[in-house]
């Protein structure tokens, strides 16, 4: 990034901002929507600048994602609410609780392995174990409040045992095609890519009964699979997620904007 010779201080245009720090300006206004990251200057034509503090700030964030923290804990960090070795633990605790219900999912399946090749009677409360949905209820509250949980827990309630394995078994075939196509070294604007972007958003339309996905839930959501590692391991790590994200929002701003 350069400065004119017009500039008074030194400031940079939102594109420039997003291009040295390898972000998006979409990611960038983001920000500024969630009051993580607000632009010194506003030009009476809409554009955003951003001075030296600014960029500090950003760097900031950017560090503090790279550390697995999610944009609320990153705002409480960087507004001296807490710092980031608590914030920190607090992610260590979501990981431990991760952990630990892949534990049992791993043994719910090796159970049901044994059991099946024995002939052996399968037991519903073993083969499930791991899959209680209900293990994110808090954050979901806190994220998208006390409705969108309700909502999605009489839709999931609502569900058949069959429904219920159809709908994890599309989720797990959409994810194993989105690593596929990260590892090919697939573009997030190609055509399979978008493709692949379109199915995950009918996948999220038709959860809760059909619920609305709209521009900012969309690409939240892609935001979120790259800061949380937790949903981040469903892609491949980072670089699966990052490419998933950066899909999402080529889609969310061709047909959702």
């Amino acid at each position: 990034m350069t400065t004119g010779p017009e500039r008074r201080t030194a400031e940079w245009s939102i594109q420039e901002v997003a291009r040295a720090a390898g972000t998006t300006s979409r990611t960038l206004r983001h920000y500024q929507d969630v009051g993580l990251l607000v632009p010194s200057r506003t030009g009476h034509n809409g554009y955003r600048y951003y001075d030296g503090g600014c960029l500090l700030r950003l760097q900031r964030i950017l560090l503090l994602r790279g550390l697995g923290l999610g944009l609320p804990g990153i705002a409480a960090v960087i507004e001296g609410s807490a710092d980031t070795t608590e914030a920190l633990r607090g992610h260590l605790e979501l990981l431990l609780q991760e952990k630990e219900r892949l534990e049992r999912q791993i043994e719910s399946v090796r159970t049901t392995i044994r059991k099946t090749e024995r002939g052996e009677e399968l037991m519903a409360e073993e083969m499930f174990k791991g899959f209680d949905h209900t293990q994110y209820k808090e954050e979901v509250e806190e994220r998208w409040g006390k409705d969108a949980y309700a909502r999605g827990d009489r839709w999931w309630r609502g569900l058949t045992e069959a429904e219920r394995s159809a709908w994890q078994e599309r989720n797990r075939r959409l994810m194993q095609d989105w690593i596929a196509a990260a590892d090919s070294g697939a573009a997030p604007d190609s055509a399979e890519a978008q493709e692949l972007a379109r199915r995950q958003f009918d996948w999220l339309a038709g959860a809760n009964g059909g619920q609305d996905v709209s521009y900012v839930y969309f690409t939240g959501l892609g935001e979120m699979y790259v800061a949380d590692p937790r949903f981040g391991a469903n892609y491949g790590g980072e670089t699966g997620a990052s490419f998933v994200r950066d899909a999402m929002q080529v889609y969310a701003d061709r047909h959702l904007a």
